[in-house]
């Protein structure tokens, strides 16, 4: 059966102007700034029944963006990431604290962002970073809430992020968090849109092909928040989340949604072994 929807897969891909040519990723190694060394190939984990070797999207990347990662001085996202070391440190809201009030020094999130997405242990409710940047504004804060997608949330995240550049991804997926992986996987391997494309489709059965000029990857999400190079700014996972769907001619889901928040889970744990690699450049 798989084999015969992999076969209609590679029917809509081809509508969409995949090239029956096949390349791998690169062996090229990803070092930033000369010191930090970042694993870009890993043995996939277990949970994963059709792949044995996982690879950030790094490795499928052309020569000139993959050099646009190697200094921070040259990486455009950190941009947005300088802004937000100002607003970690900016006092906002009626409760008169900053991110720094509470956390102190920005390096105190290191580690946390390997571990992310997760259950809050109070709620139940699985929360990605987003979730928790939104919370510590509005509840210790008195701040507004900022947007999803919106240059000073991203930057955020990013900064964040930043804090665990190196180290391996390793999120949990038992206990409570079981059922929302559960959803995630499933929402993974749902065809979607009048192509009737599922993630899969493309990132598991199809990476290393070319669809029009883009070299498919695995899709890891390791580097996100990610600048885009096409869309010239830090983008979500949510974001090319809904991107991916929106091309299958499909309606949908929100940034922000539970379902994103699902999938999130589950594409991160199919990163787990590679690096964190925010802020990560991509075409």
């Amino acid at each position: 059966m798989r084999g015969y929807t992999s076969l209609l897969a590679g029917t809509a891909l081809f509508a969409l102007g995949t090239l029956p040519l096949a390349a791998g990723p690169d062996d090229d190694q990803l070092v930033i700034n000369g010191e930090t060394e970042i694993i870009t190939e890993a043995a996939a984990p277990a949970h994963m029944e059709y792949v044995d070797t996982i690879y950030s999207g790094w490795r499928f990347r052309t020569d000139e963006t993959q050099a646009l990662e190697l200094d921070d001085f040259d990486n455009p996202g950190m941009l947005t990431v300088d802004a937000a070391i100002e607003a970690y440190n900016t006092v906002e809201g009626s409760a008169g604290e900053s991110c720094a009030s509470c956390h102190g020094d920005v390096d105190s999130f290191a580690g946390f962002a390997a571990t992310m997405p997760k259950v809050n242990e109070d709620t139940g409710k699985l929360m990605v970073m987003e979730d928790i940047v939104n919370t510590c504004r509005t509840e210790q804060m008195g701040a507004e809430a900022w947007k999803w997608s919106g240059d000073d949330m991203q930057g955020m995240v990013a900064l964040i992020n930043l804090q665990s550049r190196g180290e391996p991804v390793n999120v949990a997926i038992d206990g409570a968090a079981a059922p929302f992986w559960e959803q995630g996987k499933e929402i993974y391997y749902t065809r979607y849109g009048q192509l009737e494309l599922s993630c899969a489709n493309c990132h598991e059965d199809n990476y290393g092909n070319m669809i029009r000029a883009d070299h498919l990857s695995q899709g890891q999400i390791n580097g996100f928040p990610t600048y885009r190079l096409k869309q010239a700014k830090l983008i979500s996972v949510h974001n090319r989340f809904r991107g991916c769907i929106r091309d299958t001619r499909a309606e949908t889901f929100a940034e922000g949604s539970d379902e994103f928040r699902a999938l999130e889970l589950y594409v991160r744990s199919r990163g787990n072994g590679l690096s964190v690699e925010t802020p990560a450049v991509r075409q």
